[in-house]
């Protein structure tokens, strides 16, 4: 709700206010000076108040000049302290909540059946949601058959935006995945001990991946309220994997996203599955999901009054003002030549 309260954002800028009545003075008190110069000696004393331009139209015609100038500073001045009378008042919070992005980047996330390649629109999933993020804590793990930290949870979006195109599959050194070992990463990196924090994570991978007791990894995490969210790339067809950890003469495996595993995984953990699109829909219901458990557990802060800047108002009647003097001054001009 709107509330009044007249002042000004910066006041000091009104001292500038002062230089009108001095210069208004020293106009008027240099009068005297000026008609005791040197052009009486080249003008008779009837002569002297048109030479000097202080006939009695001129002198009109002058003080206008001045009245004008002396009201374009006034609100020029006014205009640079800021005025402000009307504010509302907001509360500023941040989400109490933390995700943890786990990205896939063993051997068949480099298929390209999924333009450019699964691991591209992977980092590109991960580019929408740091570009979107509405605040919250966020980390990054990398895995394949092991987990590596890359960034712990932080607010800093810029770090683990120049961090993404370092992260690809030459990184690996043996073949295959574990999601155990990095949902374990994941877990680690979440603060357990604050119970008003939503904890999640976030899954991208293509779902090839082989290991045993995965939903009760999954259902445990649940039980610490740590929430599972999976983005699935990848498509039915799939493609063959790169061979190079293959021994001579094996024969390449096909990759294919195995969405039904996915989505039960997401299931166990009480989150969402989706499809990893070119659209930013998938990011933006990922992130309203996480908002929607954090919604009653928000850091309140003390309200905050956010002002109406109304410095613009008096910007307004300068534009006139300058528009007459330019006018005032170009026909001067043109009766000179």
């Amino acid at each position: 709700m709107p509330e009044s309260g007249f002042h000004f954002a910066q006041a000091s800028w009104l001292w500038a206010l002062l230089a009108i009545p001095l210069v208004w003075l020293w106009l008027r008190y240099s009068k005297t000076l000026r008609s005791r110069g040197k052009e009486s000696l080249y003008a008779d004393e009837s002569l002297l108040p048109w030479l000097l331009g202080e006939a009695r139209g001129q002198v009109q015609r002058y003080h206008g000049v001045l009245a004008a100038w002396s009201l374009a500073w006034l609100f020029m001045v006014v205009a640079m302290a800021g005025p402000r009378w009307d504010y509302e008042r907001i509360s500023a919070f941040r989400p109490a909540a933390e995700l943890v992005v786990l990205l896939d980047i063993s051997a068949s996330m480099n298929i390209t059946d999924v333009r450019p390649s699964r691991l591209a629109r992977a980092r590109q999933e991960v580019q929408d949601l740091l570009r979107l993020n509405p605040g919250i804590r966020i980390g990054l793990v990398a895995f394949a058959t092991v987990a590596h930290v890359v960034s712990p949870v932080t607010e800093d979006m810029e770090t683990l935006q120049r961090t993404l195109p370092s992260l690809s599959t030459d990184l690996v050194a043996l073949p295959g995945s574990r999601l155990g070992n990095a949902l374990d990463k994941a877990a680690l990196l979440l603060h357990e001990d604050d119970n008003a924090m939503a904890r999640h994570i976030l899954l991208i991978t293509d779902g090839d991946f082989d290991e045993p007791k995965l939903l009760e990894k999954v259902d445990e995490l649940r039980s610490r309220n740590i929430h599972l969210h999976i983005l699935g790339v990848g498509t039915d067809g799939g493609g063959l994997v790169p061979d190079r950890y293959l021994p001579r003469g094996a024969r390449t495996p096909v990759s294919r996203l195995n969405e039904e595993e996915l989505r039960n995984l997401a299931q166990h953990g009480d989150g969402l599955y989706q499809l990893a699109g070119y659209q930013e829909n998938d990011t933006r219901k990922l992130l309203d999901n996480i908002l929607a458990d954090a919604e009653q557990q928000q850091f309140k802060e003390m309200p905050t009054r956010v002002w109406n800047e109304r410095f613009y108002l008096f910007l307004i009647p300068v534009i006139f003002l300058v528009l007459y003097l330019f006018g005032r001054s170009n026909r001067f001009s043109r009766r000179l030549s």
